[in-house]
C-alpha cells in the first residue's frame, strides 16, 4: 500500500475529520516534493528538521503554519511509519500573543443591516448570537436545533467536543423558516433517489447507510447542488461552504464602511466581549465558546479593560 493510502487509512481509522485528512496529506506531499520524491523511510528526523527550517527561513511561514506542518509529519512518522516517540520531539516555533478584533454594538447593527435577507443574514446572525465558529454554524443539523428548549447543540466542535448554547429568541422565526426550506430540499432529494448527507465514519459503521438518509441528520444550511463525497464516492448533499460566508461578510463590511479586518471569527470574539460587558462570568463564557481552559477565555478581559477605560490615560486629567 502506498504511503498516502496508509496515511489516509490511519486518519479515517482514528475518526479524524476530512479537513484534517486533506491538511495532513497536503503536508506529506509538500514534504516529499521538498526532498525530491525520496521515500519518508529514508529521511527520518533530519529530513523533518530540514523541511521545517525551509518553511521558517525560506518561506517565512507563520509559527501556526509551522506547527501544523510538524503535527502532520509527527503523525505520519509516528502513527503510519512507526517511528519512536523520542525521535519525534521537536522545539516548536514560539507563537506571539494577539488580542482579538472586536466590533462595537453599533458596528454590529450597521453590519447586520447590510447583510442580504434570508440564509446569509440568519447564518451571520447565528455566528454572533451564539458565538459559533463558522464551521460549527455550517454543520448544524436538524436535530441540533431544539426549539422546545430554545437551545442549539454544537456537536463535534473543536477537539471533538459537544456543547450547548442558548438560542437567540430573535432568530427563532428565521430558524424555523430555514428548517422548512431544508425540508423541501430533503424531500426533493428523496424523490430523486436518496437524501444522503455525510456523517462520521463511526456513526456510519454503527447505524449503517440509513443514518445518512435520516431527516434529523439533514443540514440546516444545505447547498443547492449535490456532490460526490471524496471518502466513499457516493453522491450526497453537503452544507454551505465557508467561502460563501466570507463573501457575504466582505460585502456587508464594505457597505457598512467598517475599517477593521472583519472575519467570521470576529463575530465570535464580539460575542464573548459583549457577554463580559454585560457581567457574564468567565466560566460561563468559556463553556459557551467551548474553550478547554479558562486561560484562553481570559484574553477578552484585556479588551474589556481598554474599552471600559479602567486604565484611563493620565493625559485626560491635564
Amino acid at each position: 500500500m502506498k504511503i498516502e493510502e496508509r496515511l489516509r487509512g490511519e486518519i479515517r481509522r482514528r475518526g479524524l475529520s476530512y479537513r484534517t485528512e486533506v491538511c495532513y496529506v497536503g503536508w506529506y506531499k509538500r514534504f516529499v516534493r521538498f526532498h525530491e520524491m525520496r521515500h519518508p523511510d529514508e529521511l527520518g528526523r533530519p529530513g523533518i528538521e530540514n523541511f521545517l527550517h525551509h518553511l521558517a527561513i525560506d518561506k517565512r511561514v507563520a509559527a501556526a503554519t509551522q506547527a501544523q506542518a510538524l503535527n502532520a509529519l509527527v503523525f505520519l512518522f509516528g502513527k503510519v511509519l512507526g517511528r519512536d516517540k523520542e525521535e519525534l520531539v521537536f522545539t516548536r516555533a514560539k507563537r506571539g500573543k494577539r488580542l482579538p478584533i472586536v466590533l462595537s454594538m453599533n458596528e454590529l447593527k450597521v453590519l447586520l443591516n447590510g447583510v442580504k435577507e434570508g440564509t446569509p443574514l440568519l447564518l451571520i446572525s447565528l455566528l454572533y448570537g451564539c458565538g459559533l465558529r463558522v464551521s460549527e454554524g455550517l454543520r448544524l443539523r436538524v436535530k441540533d436545533v431544539d426549539f422546545e428548549n430554545e437551545v442549539i447543540w454544537i456537536r463535534g466542535g473543536k477537539g471533538d467536543k459537544d456543547r450547548a448554547v442558548t438560542m437567540p429568541v430573535k432568530l427563532v422565526p428565521s430558524l424555523k423558516r430555514q428548517v422548512a426550506k431544508a425540508r423541501v430540499i430533503f424531500e426533493e432529494d428523496e424523490a430523486g433517489g436518496g437524501a444522503r448527507v455525510q456523517v462520521g465514519e463511526s456513526l456510519r459503521r454503527k447505524y449503517g447507510g440509513k443514518i445518512e438518509a435520516d431527516w434529523a441528520w439533514f443540514w440546516i444550511f444545505p447547498t443547492h447542488r449535490r456532490g460526490i463525497d471524496p471518502r466513499d464516492g457516493l453522491e450526497k448533499r453537503h452544507h454551505l461552504l465557508e467561502g460563501a460566508v466570507s463573501n457575504w461578510l466582505k460585502k456587508a463590511v464594505l457597505g457598512a464602511g467598517i475599517e477593521k479586518r472583519v472575519t467570521a471569527h470576529t463575530l465570535r470574539h464580539s460575542y464573548a466581549t459583549h457577554l463580559l460587558q454585560r457581567g457574564t462570568d468567565l466560566r460561563t463564557i468559556q463553556e459557551a465558546l467551548g474553550h478547554s481552559s479558562v486561560k484562553t477565555t481570559e484574553v477578552y478581559t484585556h479588551v474589556i479593560h481598554a474599552m471600559n477605560g479602567k486604565a484611563k490615560s493620565p493625559l485626560d486629567d491635564l
